[in-house]
């Protein structure tokens, strides 16, 4: 058991780690620690009973790299963009062609409307026509009666040899 008074970057070097590593190590065993003169932490530590494996800096045989798990991500995501932009170009097809079936609608309803109003004002002015029209038929029934009238009082008048000849 040789114990030994190690700073962090020298036991990070026996372990095979950084000397941040060392520094995460030395707290979480809770090992004793002291400042020397120098500024520097100084460790009490047996090399011999801290078994640390530092973790492989590539993955295992057989594992795909993080290089290569994200390229995978990248490729099923611009597949993935792909259909939905196929998605959005057949929307926007429907889109376009809906508005242009609601165009020509309204274009057909401001058409009927249209030809409404014109329907509308012809019945109008049809019907201030029938109203003078009406107005003047009127005007000669009370004239034709005024003249009946004048024409029996005539006839009231007359003598009654005349009536008799005629």
């Amino acid at each position: 058991m040789a114990v030994e008074t190690l700073t962090y970057a020298a036991l990070g070097e026996r372990l095979g780690c950084s000397s941040e590593g060392a520094r995460a190590l030395v707290k979480r065993l809770r090992l004793p620690r002291q400042k020397a003169n120098d500024g520097k932490t100084l460790v009490t530590v047996d090399p011999a009973e801290i078994e640390h494996k530092p973790l492989p800096a590539r993955s295992p045989p057989g594992h795909p790299s993080v290089a290569e798990t994200m390229q995978a991500r990248i490729d099923a995501l611009e597949t993935e963009l792909s259909k939905v932009e196929a998605a959005a170009a057949g929307h926007r097809a429907d889109f376009e062609r809906e508005r242009d079936r609601s165009d020509k609608l309204l274009s057909e309803v401001l058409r009927a409307t249209l030809d409404l109003v014109g329907a509308n004002e012809v019945a109008a002015r049809a019907e201030s026509e029938l109203v003078v029209v009406r107005i003047q038929a009127e005007g000669e029934r009370t004239a034709a009666m005024r003249a009946e009238a004048e024409l029996a009082a005539n006839r009231a008048r007359r003598s009654w040899w005349r009536r008799l000849t005629g």
